[in-house]
């Protein structure tokens, strides 16, 4: 069999990437996934992956630069769900994690909320070692959005740029598709991504309202729509193809 060549990869579709989840757990690091080991784990996010996989989490090790004080021995988390947006927990422990669990299936399980979120998060996958183009691309995007955010704060400190808040994240899957982009708390994944897209990622992100994305709302970016957060690779699909 021929190997596949980097340009029949990229022309294979971006919708239905996304694997099927309900929502996403950020374990708060203080190293950037730029440092991190090819697989990085813990106990904990290793006991609390176990629980979620039953209820359709996913759980990851994200940075941002206000977690870099973290405690890795009793973390905290941040919990993206389809339907009730954004949970902060704090000091996750192995002998709390039934009562964290709990939590979590409660903000999970609740009717969905129209109400917009005053934080827009995007993670940009850095994990090099696992993947040698999430640490050359996505290292490239991470630094040209936290740039593009710079320079439109300098332009208008009080304005709506204030919300996005740029961090990295370890290993999501895709390595083919990078950069990818986790984009919060809408549930849409990007994919493809270079450096020259930062100023079009953040128009789109501040055009289109912070709150968790159903089946009836449309892409982010289409031509570099993954998928999203509460759709099945089949919904992601006919989504892309409807719009």
């Amino acid at each position: 069999m021929e190997p596949t060549t980097s340009t029949e990869t990229t022309e294979k579709p971006l919708a239905g990437t996304v694997p099927s989840h309900r929502c996403y757990i950020f374990m708060h690091s203080a190293e950037q996934p730029s440092e991190f080991p090819s697989r990085m784990s813990t106990p904990i996010s290793r006991s609390l992956q176990l629980k979620a996989i039953k209820w359709g989490g996913v759980v990851n090790f994200g940075w941002q630069a206000h977690w870099a004080g973290t405690n890795p021995d009793e973390p905290a988390a941040t919990v993206f769900s389809t339907t009730g947006g954004r949970l902060e927990l704090s000091g996750l422990t192995l002998q709390n994690l039934d009562a964290v669990e709990q939590r979590i299936l409660q903000h999970v399980e609740r009717d969905r909320s129209m109400q917009e979120d005053d934080q827009i998060l995007l993670f940009v996958c850095t994990h090099g070692a696992r993947d040698c183009r999430c640490g050359n691309t996505g290292g490239q995007v991470f630094r040209a959005l936290q740039e593009e955010v710079d320079r439109r704060k300098r332009l208008d400190p009080t304005g709506n740029i204030n919300k996005v808040k740029i961090g990295s994240v370890g290993h999501v899957g895709g390595h083919a598709h990078a950069a990818n982009v986790l984009v919060f708390p809408r549930g849409d994944w990007l994919g493809r991504l270079q450096a020259g897209d930062a100023s079009a990622v953040l128009d789109e992100v501040l055009s289109n309202p912070a709150r968790p994305m159903g089946l009836s709302d449309p892409p982010l970016m289409p031509d570099h729509w993954r998928g999203r957060m509460g759709l099945f690779k089949e919904e992601q699909i006919h989504l892309m193809a409807a719009s």
